[in-house]
């Protein structure tokens, strides 16, 4: 079975080097002190400073595997600043059909690596990412979800 090919800008390439770097080296070696002063207060059995540190290292260590995985299968792409149309790694401004503007929602199409703060994620490949790509501000787009056909008009895009 293939791996999956992550899309990335380079921007979050950069990031998750220096991420991953980070946690195999300075968090890796935190956290094996912290185990071993946690270790040193007597009975695991009774030890909650040492449950929690274990399970801060397997957090640690899954995040590890997962940028690993994100850097060994990965395709680079391009932004393209002037594009008046939604790509990988817009911000696109949606208004589901019969709500107001006011009732606008914005997603970000794209890699959940790369997202912005707060605002939530529509894969590109998901139905409404696949739809949106491509379109410009003032088009309705229709996609079919599971409850049935959607159709949402662009009014905004970043």
């Amino acid at each position: 079975m293939a791996a999956e090919i992550h899309r990335i800008t380079q921007e979050t390439l950069d990031k998750l080097k220096a991420e991953y770097h980070h946690l195999t080296t300075v968090g890796r070696t935190d956290i094996a002190r912290i185990i071993e002063a946690a270790r040193l207060l007597g009975d695991l059995s009774e030890n909650g400073d040492y449950h929690a540190a274990k399970d801060d290292q397997g957090k640690m260590e899954s995040r590890i595997r997962q940028i690993d995985q994100v850097l060994r299968n990965h395709e680079i792409v391009e932004r393209d600043e002037t594009a008046r149309a939604v790509q990988y790694a817009s911000v696109v401004k949606i208004v589901y059909e019969g709500d107001s503007d006011d009732d606008a929602l914005e997603y970000f199409i794209g890699s959940i690596e790369e997202k912005p703060a707060d605002v939530p994620v529509a894969s590109p490949t998901s139905p409404m990412g696949a739809a949106l790509l491509g379109r410009a501000i003032g088009e309705v787009v229709s996609y079919d979800a599971p409850s049935g056909a959607i159709s949402v008009k662009i009014i905004g895009l970043r």
